[in-house]
C-alpha cells in the first residue's frame, strides 16, 4: 500500500483493476504497446465460486452481506448483486477511461492450455499455472442451479455467454 500512495490513478488500484481504474498512471499512454491478458470464466461457475468466496470473507461488503445473509439462488437475485455483474462483462477490464476497448488475448479458464499460446509465443516461453484460492465448494456448479437460475443467469451474463461460447 505504501507503494501505491504517491499514486493517482482514476480508480482503486486492487487486483481486479480495469484499464480505466489505472488511467493517470505513469506510463498508462504506453498501453498501445502492451500485449493485454485477461482471465474469463464460464458465468455459470463463476458465480458459484463468487458465492463461495463472498460467504468466506468478514470484510463490510454488499455482497458478502447478501452472500452471508442470502441461499446462493436469492444471492442471484440481489439487486446489488446483479446490478454489479451487469456491469462488469468481460470488456469491462480492457475499455480504458475513454470508453474504448483495447485488443486483448481473453483466455478461458477452462481452456487455458489452448488460449494462451499466443501469449506464449509472444514471450517465447511457457508457465506452468498452479490453480491457486480455490474456493471451499462443488467442483461441478451445475447442481447449484435450477432451470429459472440457469436461465437468469443466461440473461444476465448474455454477452460473456455470447462472446466466449459458454453453455450452461
Amino acid at each position: 500500500r505504501g507503494r501505491l500512495a504517491a499514486l493517482s490513478p482514476r480508480g482503486r488500484l486492487w487486483k481486479h483493476s480495469t484499464l480505466a481504474d489505472i488511467d493517470g498512471l505513469p506510463g498508462t499512454d504506453a498501453l498501445d504497446a502492451m500485449f493485454l491478458v485477461t482471465l474469463v470464466r464460464n458465468p455459470w461457475d463463476r458465480l458459484v465460486s463468487y458465492y463461495a468466496w463472498a460467504r468466506a470473507q468478514s470484510f463490510d461488503h454488499p455482497a458478502v452481506d447478501a452472500a452471508k445473509s442470502l441461499d446462493f439462488s436469492d444471492f442471484l437475485y440481489d439487486p446489488q448483486v446483479a446490478h454489479s455483474l451487469r456491469q462488469a462483462p468481460a470488456r469491462h477490464y480492457v475499455t480504458d477511461a475513454a470508453g474504448v476497448e483495447r485488443p486483448a488475448l481473453f483466455a478461458r479458464l477452462e481452456h487455458l492450455g489452448d488460449d494462451l499460446g499466443p501469449l506464449w509465443d509472444h514471450l517465447g516461453f511457457r508457465l506452468e499455472l498452479p490453480h491457486l484460492n480455490r474456493s471451499d465448494r462443488a467442483a461441478d456448479y451445475r447442481p447449484y442451479y435450477d432451470a429459472e437460475t440457469a436461465a437468469h443467469v443466461g440473461r444476465m451474463l448474455a454477452e460473456d455467454i455470447e462472446r466466449f461460447g459458454y453453455s450452461f
